[in-house]
């Protein structure tokens, strides 16, 4: 409980703060609530709005999932790729790095053209946003295996997948989780921009909505909702995380319990 306390304590308290801040500037200024509603306001707008905001929300949080999944299989699965030849290394890493150069803005219509105005673009767009921290991060992991032990297997007569899966892998996966945690962000913002292009439903086109009627308080609601589905996708892989990789967490309690003594 108390460690539960020193690491939830601590935001809590700095969002209660911006929070406060944030309501007495609001009532006390002579700002409009069309330009900055006071966190009472956006709350009653929460309230008030929370049947469009969880149906727009069910169908955000589809495409998330979705295209995050596919953001996985992508990444994983170039990262391996990359990983295992050197002639794919030298074709393909350049590439994917160039793939991030582009404004996923300017391409999204084009992907909207080529594949309707269905689930399909949203799926492309988060998985377009979101695999490139996975690949990275999980090609990063696979090269930090141990060059003694892959040697040692070696010699002991283990092929490229045998040796992939008991030193290469386990290796790679605080890495690989890494990369997941930033891609549950990035999946997020992809999904706005994906609804912002061509939608007629979910929290990105319900913002545009309300936007458009300058109804500003609705607008950070379907935000904060935004907020909760993307910090719930986060802890979500970090509890996986914990529960995946207890050798790792454990390690990393030791090192610090004895930099601490030091």
């Amino acid at each position: 409980m108390r460690a539960l306390v020193r690491r939830v304590g601590p935001p809590l308290v700095f969002l209660l703060v911006v929070l406060g801040a944030w309501q007495l500037y609001a009532s006390r200024s002579a700002i409009s609530s069309a330009t900055l509603p006071a966190p009472t306001e956006v709350a009653t707008a929460l309230w008030d709005g929370r049947d469009a905001l969880w149906s727009a929300g069910r169908v955000t949080l589809w495409e998330i999932l979705l295209g995050y999944l596919t953001a996985v299989v992508l990444g994983v699965g170039l990262a391996v790729a990359i990983s295992s030849s050197r002639l794919a290394e030298r074709a393909v890493y350049p590439w994917l790095v160039v793939s991030q150069m582009i404004p996923i803005v300017a391409i999204a219509p084009i992907i909207v053209i080529w594949t309707g105005f269905d689930l399909r673009p949203k799926v492309i767009v988060i998985a377009l946003v979101s695999f490139f921290p996975i690949a990275v991060n999980t090609v990063d992991g696979l090269r930090s295996a141990d060059p003694e032990q892959l040697d040692l297997l070696r010699t002991m007569g283990a092929g490229r997948w045998r040796r992939f899966r008991l030193a290469q892998w386990p290796a790679a996966l605080p890495f690989v989780f890494s990369g997941l945690r930033v891609a549950a962000a990035l999946a997020v913002i992809g999904a706005v921009f994906a609804e912002w292009v061509g939608a007629s439903d979910g929290l990105g086109y319900l913002i545009l909505t309300y936007n458009n009627q300058t109804a500003t308080a609705d607008v950070f609601a379907a935000v904060a909702v935004l907020a909760v589905i993307g910090i719930a996708l986060f802890a979500a892989v970090s509890i996986a995380e914990r529960l995946l990789l207890p050798w790792y967490h454990g390690a990393r309690r030791n090192e610090l319990r004895v930099g601490g003594g030091v």
